[in-house]
């Protein structure tokens, strides 16, 4: 019987509905949810209210999979750090036993409904973010090298790409750049959480950059991501999908993104201590509105080209 098993027993509680629920990471899931559906609402192709519907429901469920399987598997290093000890299994609410099964079965039951419901391009999409996820990332590469979360950001940036495949059955220039964009958006937004959460992944033999090479070659790295996902979202603009509230949105976003980067970067490790790390917090808080207003304004200008306002895009 593992340790959370008789953590649970010993306080003689039982699990609820909602720790169970809370194994799904609904967080994370939320952003799985909105980026595939504007993948989905955005596409070329019109897809029937049901089916778009019971589409993002098992999109949803088979992120709620991922994150029950990595809970799983991590339950031994979420108990030592201190932003993850109160989840299910580290708490003695879940035993990991149950995280599994719980992982396992809604994987088999989203894949298999969402290639009954949509079609397999995008069943074939949602298995693979799963196994991403579960195997290649949290396995294989979050122990084992601190590119952890550039190689690892694969398996969040596909949703957009899963909801694209619903609608045309397909990959285009456009569901790649999505992907891109939460591909390169995910190290600069963890690395600066990591920035000043460096004490929790060191206890936890995480090699997060921060620990295997210290603050400011993480700073470093998170300048150069910055620019680079600058580029990625003006080039989405270009696209299809592309219009004049995107363009100005992005344009925005990326120029206070950018400027944080920079203060980031432009200070010691002293300077930021002695300012509690408040530049850092500061871009983590931006990067958290970043990827939820790019896609919002990927829909507003679906929404406007929908009702004829605005013409196609490039």
């Amino acid at each position: 019987m593992s340790d959370a098993s008789l953590h649970s027993i010993a306080r003689g509680t039982e699990p609820e509905l909602r720790d169970y629920f809370a194994l799904l990471k609904p967080r994370v899931m939320s952003l799985v949810v909105f980026t595939a559906l504007v993948g989905l609402l955005v596409a070329p192709v019109p897809v029937h209210p049901f089916i778009a519907f019971v589409s993002i429901l098992f999109i949803a469920i088979g992120g709620g999979a991922s994150g029950a399987l990595n809970m799983w598997w991590d339950a031994d290093i979420d108990r030592i750090m201190r932003r993850t000890r109160k989840r299910p299994i580290p708490a003695g609410r879940v035993s990991e036993g149950e995280a599994l099964g719980l992982g396992l079965a809604l994987s088999g039951l989203s894949v298999m409904m969402l290639a009954l419901s949509a079609n397999f391009v995008a069943a074939a999409l949602l298995a693979f973010t799963i196994f991403f996820y579960v195997v290649i990332y949290t396995m294989w590469l979050k122990r084992w090298t601190p590119q952890n979360i550039v190689i690892g950001g694969a398996a969040g940036a596909f949703p957009p790409m899963i909801g694209w495949a619903v609608a045309t059955g397909g990959v285009s220039v456009e569901s790649v750049l999505m992907f891109a964009l939460i591909f390169i958006w995910t190290p600069p937004h963890f690395w600066s959480l990591a920035l000043f959460m460096k004490s929790d992944y060191d206890d936890a033999g995480v090699p997060m950059l921060t620990v295997t090479h210290g603050h400011e070659s993480t700073r470093r790295h998170i300048l150069g991501y910055t620019v680079l996902l600058a580029a990625c979202s003006l080039g989405l603009a270009a696209t299809s999908i592309g219009g004049p509230v995107y363009l100005l949105t992005a344009a925005v976003l990326n120029f206070r993104f950018l400027v944080g980067a920079w203060k980031v970067w432009n200070r010691t490790t002293e300077q930021a201590e002695a300012d509690a790390y408040g530049e850092e917090k500061r871009f983590f808080k931006l990067s958290l509105w970043y990827l939820f207003l790019h896609f919002s304004a990927l829909l507003a200008d679906a929404t406007l080209r929908a009702f004829g306002v605005i013409g196609g895009g490039a």
